[in-house]
């Protein structure tokens, strides 16, 4: 397989998510999805103890029920005010970013169970589920490596997208993808071939006025 030619700031600064981009039409093989799977296992973990899972769904008709219930919680998300493209109306700038950002959600949402691979990242809790308080060290045990997955994808010349908005039916995909109950979901990954030929850095904020050093 073809490893794209990129310095490691280019491969970290211009691994987008990728919604309307998406190659709904061409199939991706699993042995590329499992390449991509094995970077992913060399990432770090609490404790070095290596809890996560990784469903990958390929079956047209399990694709189409995952994509239903975020298609379902998209709806609610939109409908709430807080979504993407209701966000910094009073800055026209950032606004407009904004509207194509939930625009291309809105895409992504109506066509997730048309995307080839469905990849959903889970961690181990054990039969006492999740700890209370701040979880950031369970999450914090999955999210580089999945992380480290959408930077693999992306030299190997497929797009993915960081989603979440389906784990308000996590029961429900739990049941239907046979996840057990000490297994909980962090993120859905689709992952497709994309369509056009570049990827660019996305505009941020400037660092100053987020960076605080020694004291805020």
């Amino acid at each position: 397989m073809t490893i794209e030619p990129l310095t490691p700031d280019e491969l970290l600064t211009t691994t987008r998510s990728v919604r309307k981009r998406l190659d709904l039409t061409r199939p991706v093989p699993l042995e590329l999805v499992r390449e991509c799977l094995e970077i992913a296992l060399q990432a770090p973990s609490g404790g070095n103890r290596q809890a996560w899972h990784w469903m990958v769904v390929t079956d047209p008709e399990l694709r189409k029920a995952v994509g239903s219930y975020y298609e379902r919680s998209h709806q609610a998300y939109f409908e709430s005010g807080s979504s993407a493209g209701a966000l910094f109306q009073d800055d026209p700038v950032r606004a407009a970013q904004q509207r194509r950002v939930g625009e291309s959600s809105l895409y992504l949402a109506e066509h997730m169970g048309d995307v080839p691979v469905l990849v959903i990242g889970c961690i181990a809790v054990g039969d006492g589920g999740l700890p209370p308080g701040n979880q950031a060290g369970l999450w914090g045990s999955l999210l580089p490596a999945a992380w480290s997955y959408m930077l693999a994808a992306r030299a190997r010349g497929l797009g993915t997208a960081w989603t979440t908005l389906h784990l308000a039916y996590e029961s429900e995909v739990a049941e239907l993808l046979g996840i057990p109950g000490d297994v909980r979901q962090g993120v859905l990954i689709p992952t497709a071939y994309y369509l056009g030929e570049t990827f660019a850095p996305a505009k941020r904020q400037p660092l100053d006025e987020v960076l605080h050093v020694d004291r805020w």
